[in-house]
């Protein structure tokens, strides 16, 4: 059996490993060092395996995860989601399908502080579908909304996704931050703008709310107003280097706990609940791009990424269409598998091939950005679906209902920076010369 072969073998196995349950980190590190064991000598992989893993928790670069982490998840429990919804509810609610729309903006506000999907679908589930209850909103709306703005976390900065991404390619993050801003905007406005067309061709799906005075509205603006100024400090910082993601990720999480301290929105019990989630959270992610490091050598060694590239590069087909087919595979892995674990073993297979073709990494890891917000809202692995389905009990068939024009609009903004790449690359062009 040739190298190559035994490699393909080897995935086979890692994606059966996959389908049983274990965590992937450990299946990752198990078909990586049995591999390169099996090829190169069991003391040789021992060394291998023990390198790798210190080596990769070892970059200054990943430290920048568990302080964003932590600062997302301080906001979480501190209430700021509520607050957000309840000043765009003020300011939206009394348009038809403003709630709906309340829930688009407070969440795009809320991503600009905590880059969690989950954490955001929770939240908003627990805050808006009640309210949007309580006005006889269509609950194939209300949930498909919920279940579909988690996304936006991806896309827009502080998103993990984009770090984990910028670590494996060795891209800019702060870069890579600034090239998801108008994506992330754009899709979100398509959100609205399916909402506000959906709602005026069936005006009971989101009725009016309650209309609130200008004085009312104006009092509850300093909730929106100190989480944007906390996002404009850190992306001001990054892209005029005034300090590194991790330095950004630092100051972040301090402002939000003096503000959270200030307000007395977060207790002692609160924080040390924030902390426990935040360690949670970022030891699944490094743990995933340690051990990835170990598939990932074992990979190079079977020369899969080498082949890959050379056999697709090969392919009678435009540029276009092979980046096409590369997407494909993103999102048809990341339907199946954890989106974020799909794209730490993908990505050094592939990205190779892209830079080849000619594409730009800050465009092609938005494009990959991308293919995670739609795989965490399809079947049969539908992160989001199952989180607004474990809070609200309604039955998956009704959330998907309500998700699906919404994906639709998810994939218009893909073709849209597949046509125009400069909606990803202007920006970190003009801001981080």
């Amino acid at each position: 059996m040739t190298e190559v072969a035994f490699g393909g073998l080897a995935l086979l196995v890692l994606l059966a490993l996959f389908l049983t349950g274990i965590e992937l980190a450990f299946a990752m590190a198990a078909v990586g060092f049995v591999g390169f064991a099996a090829l190169n000598g069991f003391d040789t992989a021992l060394c291998l395996f023990a390198n790798d893993f210190l080596d990769s928790l070892a970059s200054y670069g990943l430290t920048a995860i568990p302080l964003f982490v932590l600062m997302g998840q301080i906001a979480f429990n501190a209430g700021f989601a509520r607050r957000l919804y309840d000043t765009t509810h003020k300011f939206l609610g009394h348009i038809p399908g403003g709630l709906a729309m309340a829930t688009v903006v407070g969440a795009t506000v809320f991503k600009a502080i905590c880059g969690s999907v989950v954490a955001t679908s929770a939240t908003f589930a627990s805050v808006a579908i009640p309210e949007m209850d309580r006005y006889g909103y269509s609950k194939k709306l209300s949930t498909g909304i919920v279940a579909t703005v988690g996304t936006l976390g991806v896309l827009l900065p502080p998103s993990i996704t984009l770090i984990v991404f910028g670590i494996i390619t060795q891209q800019s993050i702060g870069k890579l931050f600034m090239a998801g801003v108008f994506p992330g905007l754009i899709m979100s406005s398509f959100f609205i703008v399916i909402i506000f067309g959906w709602c005026r061709i069936n005006p009971r799906l989101g009725p009016e709310s309650t209309r609130f005075t200008w004085p009312e509205r104006w009092k509850s603006l300093p909730d929106v107003i100190w989480p944007i100024v906390i996002f404009l400090i850190l992306i001001g910082g990054l892209t005029n280097g005034f300090f590194t993601p991790t330095e950004a990720g630092s100051i972040g999480a301090f402002a939000v706990l003096v503000l959270c301290i200030i307000k007395k929105d977060l207790g002692l019990k609160g924080y040390v609940r924030s902390l426990r989630e935040a360690l949670r959270t970022a030891c699944m992610v490094l743990l995933l791009i340690a051990f990835s490091a170990v598939l990932g050598h074992f990979i190079a060694v079977t020369n899969i990424p080498q082949v890959s590239a050379d056999w697709i590069m090969a392919l009678p087909f435009h540029r276009a269409a092979i980046m096409i087919i590369i997407l494909l595979v993103y999102l048809l892995g990341g339907s199946f598998i954890d989106d974020l674990a799909f794209m730490i073993l993908a990505t050094p297979i592939f990205f190779p091939v892209i830079m080849k073709l000619g594409y730009d990494p800050l465009w092609a890891g938005i494009m990959v950005a991308c293919t995670v917000c739609i795989g965490s809202v399809i079947p049969p692995v539908a992160i989001c679906v199952f989180v607004v389905r474990n809070i609200t009990k309604e039955s998956y068939g009704l959330i998907y209902s309500g998700v699906y024009p919404f994906l639709i609009s998810m994939i218009v903004c893909m073709m849209l920076l597949f046509i125009f790449p400069q909606l990803a690359t202007y920006l970190p062009g003009v801001m981080m010369k």
